[in-house]
């Protein structure tokens, strides 16, 4: 059934209006102002189903940096601009380090797992996941080899393209996830595994979904959304499927397990939950190693994937851009030896480039929604614990107090006068405070690796004039999707 989301919209309108008749949204005066709501469906009248980040960066031009905004019945506050989210999200952030309400994958974790969790429990399973990965070698040498032997094989995929135009979605992907397989799994898989190929295709399509108009139907009206048909409803079914991979490695670890030489994550959970198996109150039981080592797998394939392909696509766009990264890449490592992160701060510019990127894509646009974890007078209202809070990230790389041309891609944000890398506090690519992605450092070695040792092998060509080339994201909701493009990867 092919619906428009307007068509949706009036229908769930209709629904709710006959069961619940007259019940109106009443704005509370405790929180902080915002438009006035309609019953059943809140705000979203006034917002674009097909980029709510759009619209909810608008309202923050009537409403102020912080203003709320009803979601169906629920109230939200959205933080917009670099200075309210650093007060929040760092100056409070155990007040603002809760988790929000995220229907599309807490159909599925139920508030379990490492990203979706909250409380003592998030916060074990936090300290665990950050010691365990650092003992595999994250932020490690050893990691950055596997990061750097992956980048061959990548490289090895693209020369079979022979120069002829690619959809590099899958290959990017299998990069991507090898990493995250090497860490939670023990191994990586080749880049023609039917069986990783399909989970990867349903990960990049449900992250789609996610940002469609039905995926921000679903987090308006999760409850009426659940029984409409639609292709929303594979969100959930991928999440089942990646449960049902996940739970046969589980199997697989558990009937091979040597507690003297622990071969992965799943292996030191393991480990975990039989050393707490007498405490009842432990948080280290089996469902919970199912819902974080799932959480662990989709979102390190969905970001580094996109991230590559958005980047591949700007390099189409201004291959001015990629010349200047070329010259650095012959100035600075030559063509014998492969680029490592000792390179990175020798390449300002190509360091500059992809922090450029992360900025101007905003591959997580809101962040993931966030939750006031006790009651808080913040700026002068009263938030309630369990508040759901969105703050829109994109607002701090779009603010044009930081960057003076917050809305083109230009390297030069993050340069100095003399050409040398410079920080900027308004990059939150990752987010800020307690829920800091842990995959941060990763992310980053994994960009920069894949980019230049792609670039030290291939110059890229597109299929059309690059001034034809739009590098708009295909929509905005939890993520940023760019275009679907081909691109040929030439040899140098």
């Amino acid at each position: 059934m092919d619906l428009s989301g307007t068509t949706i919209l009036l229908l769930i309108f209709l629904i709710t209006c006959l069961v619940f008749l007259t019940k109106w949204v009443r704005p509370s005066k405790r929180l902080p102002p915002g438009p006035m709501p309609l019953p059943f469906i809140g705000n979203m009248h006034q917002v674009k189903t097909n980029d709510l980040i759009e619209s909810l960066v608008e309202l923050s031009k009537k409403y102020g940096p912080l203003y709320t905004i009803y979601l169906g019945s629920r109230p939200a506050v959205v933080l917009c601009g670099h200075q309210i989210l650093k007060e929040a999200l760092i100056d409070h952030a155990e007040e603002f380090s809760g988790r929000g309400e995220f229907p599309a994958v807490q159909m599925y974790s139920k508030g379990n797992g490492l990203v979706y969790g909250n409380g003592e429990r998030w916060r074990q399973l936090r300290r665990f996941a950050i010691s365990t990965l650092k003992y595999f070698g994250m932020g490690k040498r050893s990691l950055e080899e596997k990061v750097k032997e992956e980048a061959q094989y990548l490289i090895e995929e693209l020369r079979k393209s022979e120069g002829k135009p690619i959809d590099p979605t899958f290959g990017f992907s299998s990069a991507g996830s090898n990493i995250v397989c090497s860490l939670v799994f023990g191994e990586r898989f080749g880049y023609q595994d039917k069986e990783i190929l399909n989970l990867l295709y349903l990960i990049n399509n449900s992250w789609r979904l996610m940002s469609s108009t039905w995926g921000q139907l679903l987090f308006v009206f999760p409850k009426i959304m659940k029984h409409i048909p639609g292709p929303h409803r594979q969100i959930y079914k991928t999440y089942l499927k990646l449960g049902a991979f996940v739970t046969n490695r589980i199997k697989i670890n558990k009937e091979t397990l040597n507690s003297d030489n622990p071969r992965d994550f799943i292996d030191y959970f393991l480990l975990k939950i039989e050393q707490e198996k007498k405490n009842p109150d432990s948080h280290f039981i089996y469902e919970t190693m199912l819902k974080t080592t799932v959480n662990l797998f989709f979102a390190g394939i969905a970001t580094v994937g996109t991230t590559l392909r958005y980047s591949f696509l700007i390099f189409l766009k201004y291959p001015e851009v990629e010349e200047k990264i070329h010259q650095e890449l012959d100035d600075v490592i030559g063509r014998e030896r492969s680029p490592c992160m000792d390179d990175k701060d020798k390449m300002p510019y190509t360091k500059a480039v992809l922090y450029e990127i992360l900025r101007f894509a905003n591959i997580v646009p809101m962040g993931i929604p966030h939750a006031v974890t006790r009651n808080i007078r913040f700026r002068g209202y009263d938030l309630p614990e369990g508040l759901n809070i969105i703050p829109l990230i994109v607002s701090s790389h779009n603010d044009p107090t930081e960057f003076k041309n917050p809305n083109s891609f230009d390297p030069t944000h993050f340069l100095d006068e003399q050409g040398n890398f410079k920080k900027n506090e308004s990059f939150m690519a990752f987010s800020a405070g307690k829920r800091l992605c842990l995959g941060e450092g990763l992310s980053l070695m994994e960009s920069f690796i894949f980019i230049t040792t792609i670039l030290q092998n291939f110059k890229t060509k597109p299929i059309v004039d690059p001034k034809d080339i739009d590098i708009t994201p295909e929509s905005r909701g939890v993520g940023s999707i760019p275009r679907p493009y081909k691109i040929c990867f030439i040899p140098r």
